[in-house]
Protein backbone atom coordinates (compact mmCIF):
# COMPACT_ATOMS: atom_id res chain seq x y z
CA UNK A 1 0.00 0.00 0.00
CA UNK A 2 1.20 3.65 -0.66
CA UNK A 3 0.48 4.32 3.13
CA UNK A 4 3.33 1.82 4.06
CA UNK A 5 5.62 3.60 1.69
CA UNK A 6 4.81 6.70 2.50
CA UNK A 7 5.86 6.08 6.18
CA UNK A 8 8.90 4.49 4.79
CA UNK A 9 9.90 7.58 2.70
CA UNK A 10 9.75 10.02 5.63
CA UNK A 11 11.95 7.52 7.65
CA UNK A 12 14.60 7.74 5.04
CA UNK A 13 14.63 11.40 4.76
CA UNK A 14 14.61 11.82 8.68
CA UNK A 15 17.67 9.34 8.90
CA UNK A 16 19.77 11.63 6.48
CA UNK A 17 19.33 14.73 9.15
CA UNK A 18 19.93 12.58 11.69
CA UNK A 19 23.05 15.40 12.83
CA UNK A 20 19.94 18.12 13.65
CA UNK A 21 17.62 17.87 16.25
CA UNK A 22 15.14 14.97 15.90
CA UNK A 23 11.54 16.74 16.16
CA UNK A 24 8.05 15.91 14.98
CA UNK A 25 4.88 17.66 14.58
CA UNK A 26 1.10 16.86 15.63
CA UNK A 27 -2.09 19.27 13.93
CA UNK A 28 -5.13 20.22 14.99
CA UNK A 29 -7.36 20.29 12.08
CA UNK A 30 -10.34 22.45 12.54
CA UNK A 31 -9.38 26.14 13.17
CA UNK A 32 -5.71 25.69 11.94
CA UNK A 33 -6.20 23.81 8.61
CA UNK A 34 -9.75 24.25 8.28
CA UNK A 35 -12.61 26.31 8.79
CA UNK A 36 -15.96 24.18 8.28
CA UNK A 37 -15.73 22.90 4.72
CA UNK A 38 -13.04 25.47 3.26
CA UNK A 39 -8.99 25.49 3.56
CA UNK A 40 -7.54 27.96 5.61
CA UNK A 41 -4.88 29.48 2.80
CA UNK A 42 -2.22 29.69 5.19
CA UNK A 43 -2.45 25.59 5.40
CA UNK A 44 -1.20 25.05 2.28
CA UNK A 45 1.79 27.25 2.07
CA UNK A 46 2.32 25.71 5.38
CA UNK A 47 2.82 22.56 3.98
CA UNK A 48 4.59 23.08 0.99
CA UNK A 49 7.33 24.38 3.10
CA UNK A 50 7.52 21.05 4.74
CA UNK A 51 7.78 18.95 2.10
CA UNK A 52 11.35 18.26 0.59
CA UNK A 53 12.03 17.98 -3.45
CA UNK A 54 10.14 14.50 -3.44
CA UNK A 55 7.32 15.69 -1.62
CA UNK A 56 7.96 13.81 1.20
CA UNK A 57 7.80 15.14 4.92
CA UNK A 58 10.91 16.59 6.19
CA UNK A 59 9.41 15.53 10.02
CA UNK A 60 6.89 12.81 10.97
CA UNK A 61 3.79 14.22 11.09
CA UNK A 62 0.30 13.12 13.09
CA UNK A 63 -2.90 15.23 12.66
CA UNK A 64 -4.75 14.75 16.14
CA UNK A 65 -8.43 15.75 16.01
CA UNK A 66 -11.04 15.60 18.27
CA UNK A 67 -13.37 14.54 15.93
CA UNK A 68 -14.74 11.74 15.85
CA UNK A 69 -18.27 11.03 13.47
CA UNK A 70 -15.71 9.07 10.65
CA UNK A 71 -12.87 6.16 10.48
CA UNK A 72 -9.72 7.38 10.28
CA UNK A 73 -8.87 6.69 6.63
CA UNK A 74 -11.65 8.70 5.22
CA UNK A 75 -10.18 11.64 7.50
CA UNK A 76 -7.22 10.84 5.93
CA UNK A 77 -8.49 10.97 2.70
CA UNK A 78 -10.30 14.36 3.54
CA UNK A 79 -6.84 16.03 4.10
CA UNK A 80 -5.09 14.56 1.64
CA UNK A 81 -7.98 15.71 -1.05
CA UNK A 82 -7.71 19.05 0.48
CA UNK A 83 -3.95 19.95 1.16
CA UNK A 84 -3.01 18.03 -1.82
CA UNK A 85 -0.37 15.54 -0.43
CA UNK A 86 -0.84 11.76 0.52
CA UNK A 87 -2.09 11.54 4.05
CA UNK A 88 -1.87 8.29 5.46
CA UNK A 89 -4.42 7.00 7.93
CA UNK A 90 -1.29 5.70 10.62
CA UNK A 91 -0.86 9.48 9.97
CA UNK A 92 -4.28 10.46 12.15
CA UNK A 93 -5.68 10.45 15.61
CA UNK A 94 -9.10 10.91 16.15
CA UNK A 95 -10.99 11.54 19.26
CA UNK A 96 -11.74 7.97 19.69
CA UNK A 97 -8.39 6.39 18.43
CA UNK A 98 -7.09 5.40 21.71
CA UNK A 99 -9.94 3.48 22.70
CA UNK A 100 -8.68 0.55 20.28
CA UNK A 101 -6.17 0.07 23.13
CA UNK A 102 -8.67 0.09 26.30
CA UNK A 103 -8.92 -3.73 25.54
CA UNK A 104 -10.75 -4.43 28.65
CA UNK A 105 -13.86 -2.78 27.65
CA UNK A 106 -14.09 -4.96 23.83
CA UNK A 107 -15.88 -7.49 25.37
CA UNK A 108 -18.49 -5.79 27.28
CA UNK A 109 -21.82 -4.39 25.34
CA UNK A 110 -21.41 -0.89 25.17
CA UNK A 111 -24.08 1.55 24.03
CA UNK A 112 -22.76 4.14 22.08
CA UNK A 113 -24.13 7.85 21.25
CA UNK A 114 -22.84 10.64 18.56
CA UNK A 115 -23.13 10.56 14.77
CA UNK A 116 -21.68 9.21 12.17
CA UNK A 117 -21.85 5.14 11.07
CA UNK A 118 -20.95 4.56 15.12
CA UNK A 119 -21.57 1.30 15.05
CA UNK A 120 -18.89 0.58 12.30
CA UNK A 121 -16.60 2.75 13.90
CA UNK A 122 -16.67 1.03 17.41
CA UNK A 123 -16.46 -2.44 15.92
CA UNK A 124 -13.26 -1.16 13.80
CA UNK A 125 -11.99 -0.50 17.18
CA UNK A 126 -12.02 -3.28 18.53
CA UNK A 127 -15.34 -3.77 20.67
CA UNK A 128 -17.62 -6.65 20.02
CA UNK A 129 -21.37 -6.00 21.21
CA UNK A 130 -22.62 -2.98 20.23
CA UNK A 131 -25.79 -0.99 20.91
CA UNK A 132 -26.85 2.16 19.26
CA UNK A 133 -28.90 5.01 20.67
CA UNK A 134 -31.58 4.48 17.65
CA UNK A 135 -31.66 0.52 18.47
CA UNK A 136 -32.58 1.16 22.24
CA UNK A 137 -34.90 3.23 21.31
CA UNK A 138 -36.48 0.97 18.43
CA UNK A 139 -36.19 -1.82 21.43
CA UNK A 140 -38.33 0.62 23.78
CA UNK A 141 -40.41 3.34 22.33
CA UNK A 142 -42.05 4.65 24.86
CA UNK A 143 -38.66 6.00 26.75
CA UNK A 144 -38.45 8.64 24.05
CA UNK A 145 -41.73 11.05 24.51
CA UNK A 146 -40.06 14.71 24.26
CA UNK A 147 -40.87 14.87 20.58
CA UNK A 148 -45.09 14.53 20.22
CA UNK A 149 -44.72 13.49 16.66
CA UNK A 150 -42.01 10.36 17.54
CA UNK A 151 -44.31 9.12 20.13
CA UNK A 152 -45.36 5.54 19.80
CA UNK A 153 -49.36 5.49 18.12
CA UNK A 154 -50.07 2.86 19.85
CA UNK A 155 -49.51 1.05 22.71
CA UNK A 156 -45.98 -0.61 22.61
CA UNK A 157 -44.21 -3.61 24.65
CA UNK A 158 -40.69 -4.47 24.56
CA UNK A 159 -39.23 -6.72 21.61
CA UNK A 160 -38.39 -9.95 23.26
CA UNK A 161 -34.49 -9.60 24.15
CA UNK A 162 -32.55 -6.94 24.46
CA UNK A 163 -28.64 -7.24 26.09
CA UNK A 164 -28.25 -5.56 29.11
CA UNK A 165 -25.98 -2.32 28.98
CA UNK A 166 -22.22 -2.72 30.39
CA UNK A 167 -20.31 0.99 29.25
CA UNK A 168 -21.27 3.67 27.88
CA UNK A 169 -19.30 4.86 24.96
CA UNK A 170 -19.97 8.76 23.96
CA UNK A 171 -18.26 9.37 20.85
CA UNK A 172 -19.46 12.78 20.00
CA UNK A 173 -22.25 15.61 19.94
CA UNK A 174 -25.64 13.75 18.55
CA UNK A 175 -28.10 15.17 16.70
CA UNK A 176 -31.24 14.81 19.15
CA UNK A 177 -29.89 15.67 22.51
CA UNK A 178 -33.08 15.20 24.28
CA UNK A 179 -33.14 11.81 22.87
CA UNK A 180 -29.83 10.74 23.83
CA UNK A 181 -29.98 13.18 27.25
CA UNK A 182 -33.32 10.64 28.04
CA UNK A 183 -31.71 7.34 26.68
CA UNK A 184 -28.61 7.43 28.30
CA UNK A 185 -29.92 8.89 31.62
CA UNK A 186 -32.62 5.69 31.63
CA UNK A 187 -29.15 3.24 31.32
CA UNK A 188 -27.37 4.74 33.74
CA UNK A 189 -30.45 5.25 36.38
CA UNK A 190 -31.33 1.57 36.18
CA UNK A 191 -27.69 -0.09 35.40
CA UNK A 192 -27.95 -0.49 32.00
CA UNK A 193 -31.64 -2.93 32.06
CA UNK A 194 -33.56 0.70 30.46
CA UNK A 195 -36.83 -1.20 30.87
CA UNK A 196 -36.65 -1.18 34.51
CA UNK A 197 -37.91 1.73 36.94
CA UNK A 198 -35.21 3.72 38.05
CA UNK A 199 -33.29 2.22 41.44
CA UNK A 200 -32.04 5.64 43.77
CA UNK A 201 -29.72 3.19 45.27
CA UNK A 202 -27.62 1.61 42.94
CA UNK A 203 -24.23 0.14 43.92
CA UNK A 204 -22.17 1.57 41.62
CA UNK A 205 -22.48 3.42 38.23
CA UNK A 206 -21.79 2.35 35.01
CA UNK A 207 -18.41 2.91 33.05
CA UNK A 208 -18.60 6.18 30.94
CA UNK A 209 -16.25 6.71 27.96
CA UNK A 210 -16.14 9.99 27.05
CA UNK A 211 -14.22 11.12 23.51
CA UNK A 212 -14.14 14.98 22.98
CA UNK A 213 -14.02 17.13 25.39
CA UNK A 214 -14.15 20.45 23.37
CA UNK A 215 -16.70 22.86 24.45
CA UNK A 216 -16.72 24.74 21.39
CA UNK A 217 -14.88 24.58 18.03
CA UNK A 218 -14.63 26.94 14.51
CA UNK A 219 -16.37 26.58 11.31
CA UNK A 220 -17.55 28.81 9.29
CA UNK A 221 -19.49 31.08 11.20
CA UNK A 222 -18.15 34.10 12.90
CA UNK A 223 -18.51 32.94 16.85
CA UNK A 224 -17.07 29.24 17.82
CA UNK A 225 -19.71 26.33 17.77
CA UNK A 226 -20.99 24.37 20.83
CA UNK A 227 -19.00 21.06 20.69
CA UNK A 228 -19.17 17.84 22.33
CA UNK A 229 -18.55 19.18 25.62
CA UNK A 230 -21.41 21.43 25.48
CA UNK A 231 -23.00 17.92 25.81
CA UNK A 232 -21.17 16.34 27.78
CA UNK A 233 -22.20 19.44 30.28
CA UNK A 234 -25.45 18.51 29.65
CA UNK A 235 -25.24 15.40 30.34
CA UNK A 236 -23.65 15.91 33.79
CA UNK A 237 -26.44 18.99 35.19
CA UNK A 238 -28.99 16.61 34.80
CA UNK A 239 -26.79 13.31 36.26
CA UNK A 240 -26.23 15.38 39.53
CA UNK A 241 -29.84 17.19 39.50
CA UNK A 242 -31.61 13.46 39.30
CA UNK A 243 -29.09 11.78 41.69
CA UNK A 244 -27.10 14.63 44.05
CA UNK A 245 -24.04 13.01 42.66
CA UNK A 246 -21.63 13.64 40.24
CA UNK A 247 -21.28 11.57 37.16
CA UNK A 248 -18.35 9.68 36.86
CA UNK A 249 -15.79 8.75 33.87
CA UNK A 250 -14.17 5.74 33.61
CA UNK A 251 -12.09 7.78 30.96
CA UNK A 252 -12.00 11.03 28.88
CA UNK A 253 -10.25 10.81 25.89
CA UNK A 254 -9.16 13.15 22.64
CA UNK A 255 -7.47 16.39 23.74
CA UNK A 256 -6.36 16.87 25.75
CA UNK A 257 -5.77 13.73 27.81
CA UNK A 258 -2.32 12.46 28.24
CA UNK A 259 -3.19 9.52 26.56
CA UNK A 260 -3.97 10.70 23.12
CA UNK A 261 -0.98 12.34 23.35
CA UNK A 262 0.29 9.43 24.01
CA UNK A 263 -0.95 7.41 21.12
CA UNK A 264 0.10 10.48 19.06
CA UNK A 265 3.69 10.29 19.66
CA UNK A 266 4.07 6.71 19.21
CA UNK A 267 2.39 6.96 15.51
CA UNK A 268 5.25 10.14 15.11
CA UNK A 269 7.99 7.43 16.26
CA UNK A 270 7.11 4.94 14.11
CA UNK A 271 7.03 6.84 11.03
CA UNK A 272 10.71 7.54 12.70
CA UNK A 273 12.00 4.08 12.53
CA UNK A 274 10.95 3.88 15.99
CA UNK A 275 13.80 6.45 16.76
CA UNK A 276 13.46 8.80 19.69
CA UNK A 277 12.11 12.03 19.06
CA UNK A 278 13.70 15.13 21.07
CA UNK A 279 10.97 18.02 20.24
CA UNK A 280 7.45 17.45 19.63
CA UNK A 281 5.86 20.54 18.06
CA UNK A 282 1.94 20.66 19.06
CA UNK A 283 0.04 23.18 16.74
CA UNK A 284 -3.71 24.41 17.80
CA UNK A 285 -6.13 26.84 17.88
CA UNK A 286 -7.91 26.46 21.39
CA UNK A 287 -6.24 27.16 24.54
CA UNK A 288 -8.89 24.62 26.79
CA UNK A 289 -7.92 21.19 24.26
CA UNK A 290 -4.47 21.90 21.98
CA UNK A 291 -2.68 24.18 24.37
CA UNK A 292 -3.57 22.65 27.84
CA UNK A 293 -2.91 19.07 25.74
CA UNK A 294 0.30 20.20 24.79
CA UNK A 295 1.33 21.82 27.77
CA UNK A 296 -0.10 18.55 30.03
CA UNK A 297 1.99 16.84 27.99
CA UNK A 298 4.83 18.35 28.50
CA UNK A 299 4.86 18.23 32.12
CA UNK A 300 4.40 14.55 32.07
CA UNK A 301 7.64 14.22 29.84
CA UNK A 302 9.53 15.86 32.37
CA UNK A 303 8.38 14.11 35.35
CA UNK A 304 8.88 10.64 33.42
CA UNK A 305 12.63 12.17 32.76
CA UNK A 306 13.09 12.32 36.82
CA UNK A 307 10.78 8.99 37.41
CA UNK A 308 10.95 6.35 34.79
CA UNK A 309 8.85 4.15 37.24
CA UNK A 310 6.17 6.33 37.54
CA UNK A 311 2.70 5.02 36.17
CA UNK A 312 0.85 7.00 33.41
CA UNK A 313 -2.20 6.63 36.19
CA UNK A 314 -0.35 8.40 38.95
CA UNK A 315 0.84 10.98 36.31
CA UNK A 316 -2.03 11.50 34.92
CA UNK A 317 -3.77 12.20 38.51
CA UNK A 318 -0.91 14.30 39.68
CA UNK A 319 -0.57 16.39 36.50
CA UNK A 320 -3.51 19.21 36.21
CA UNK A 321 -6.43 16.56 35.98
CA UNK A 322 -9.13 14.44 38.54
CA UNK A 323 -10.02 12.30 35.38
CA UNK A 324 -9.90 8.47 37.13
CA UNK A 325 -7.66 6.88 33.45
CA UNK A 326 -8.71 3.99 32.06
CA UNK A 327 -5.39 2.48 31.99
CA UNK A 328 -4.79 0.78 28.71
CA UNK A 329 -3.09 -3.00 28.25
CA UNK A 330 -0.83 -1.78 25.54
CA UNK A 331 2.39 0.51 27.02
CA UNK A 332 2.82 3.65 25.30
CA UNK A 333 6.53 4.48 25.97
CA UNK A 334 6.98 8.47 25.64
CA UNK A 335 10.50 9.42 25.18
CA UNK A 336 10.59 12.60 23.84
CA UNK A 337 12.08 15.33 25.71
CA UNK A 338 9.44 17.92 25.49
CA UNK A 339 6.16 19.01 23.76
CA UNK A 340 5.54 23.00 22.58
CA UNK A 341 2.87 24.05 22.45
CA UNK A 342 2.11 26.35 19.33
CA UNK A 343 -1.27 28.76 19.37
CA UNK A 344 -2.13 30.34 15.81
CA UNK A 345 -5.19 32.89 15.88
CA UNK A 346 -7.56 31.57 12.75
CA UNK A 347 -9.35 29.33 15.35
CA UNK A 348 -11.59 29.08 18.25
CA UNK A 349 -8.55 31.54 20.17
CA UNK A 350 -9.04 35.00 19.71
CA UNK A 351 -5.87 37.64 20.27
CA UNK A 352 -8.24 40.34 21.14
CA UNK A 353 -9.05 38.01 24.37
CA UNK A 354 -6.49 37.98 26.97
CA UNK A 355 -4.75 34.82 28.31
CA UNK A 356 -6.59 33.14 30.83
CA UNK A 357 -3.17 33.86 32.92
CA UNK A 358 -3.33 37.17 32.39
CA UNK A 359 -6.31 37.05 34.35
CA UNK A 360 -7.16 37.20 38.23
CA UNK A 361 -8.07 33.62 39.21
CA UNK A 362 -11.28 34.70 39.79
CA UNK A 363 -11.81 35.86 36.32
CA UNK A 364 -10.25 32.77 35.00
CA UNK A 365 -12.39 30.80 36.80
CA UNK A 366 -15.56 32.89 35.24
CA UNK A 367 -14.26 31.88 31.49
CA UNK A 368 -12.59 28.38 32.12
CA UNK A 369 -13.68 26.29 29.28
CA UNK A 370 -12.42 23.27 30.06
CA UNK A 371 -13.82 19.98 31.00
CA UNK A 372 -15.30 19.95 34.81
CA UNK A 373 -12.69 17.28 35.62
CA UNK A 374 -9.33 19.64 34.36
CA UNK A 375 -7.65 21.71 36.69
CA UNK A 376 -7.51 25.18 35.60
CA UNK A 377 -3.41 25.99 36.09
CA UNK A 378 -1.87 29.18 34.57
CA UNK A 379 0.55 27.47 32.89
CA UNK A 380 -1.51 24.71 31.39
CA UNK A 381 -3.21 27.24 29.34
CA UNK A 382 -0.39 29.42 28.18
CA UNK A 383 1.12 28.40 25.15
CA UNK A 384 4.98 28.42 24.23
CA UNK A 385 4.57 30.33 21.32
CA UNK A 386 1.39 32.58 19.62
CA UNK A 387 1.35 33.14 15.81
CA UNK A 388 -1.13 34.35 13.42
CA UNK A 389 -1.65 31.05 11.42
CA UNK A 390 -0.10 27.83 10.68
CA UNK A 391 2.16 28.84 8.25
CA UNK A 392 3.95 30.99 10.97
CA UNK A 393 3.87 28.24 13.06
CA UNK A 394 6.16 25.80 10.79
CA UNK A 395 8.28 28.75 9.63
CA UNK A 396 9.17 29.05 13.63
CA UNK A 397 9.75 25.27 13.31
CA UNK A 398 11.67 25.33 10.56
CA UNK A 399 13.58 28.35 12.54
CA UNK A 400 13.87 26.20 15.52
CA UNK A 401 15.11 23.41 13.73
CA UNK A 402 17.99 25.40 11.89
CA UNK A 403 16.95 24.15 8.39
Amino acid sequence: MWCHSFLKQTVRFSSRCAASRQAGVLFDVDGVLVRGGSLIPAARRAFKKLLDQNNNFMFPVVFVTNAGSCQRQDKAMHLSHLLDIKIAPEQVVLSHSPLQMLKSFHQKCVLVSGQGPLTDITRTLGFQKVVSIEQLREHHPLLDMVDHNRRPKLPASPLQTFPKIEAIVLFGEPIRWETNLQLLMDVLLTNGSPASAYDPQLPAQLPVLACNMDLMWMAEAPSPRFGHGMFLLCLESVYRKLTGRELQYQALLGKPSLLTYQYAEHLLRLQNHNHKLTTIYAIGDNLMTDIYGANLYNRYLAQQHTAMTTSTKLVAQGTGSHVTMAVPEEELVSAAAECRSILVCTGVYNPRSPLPSDQSSNAAETVFHGHRDLVLEPDLVEPSHVVEDVEAAIDLLLQQEIL
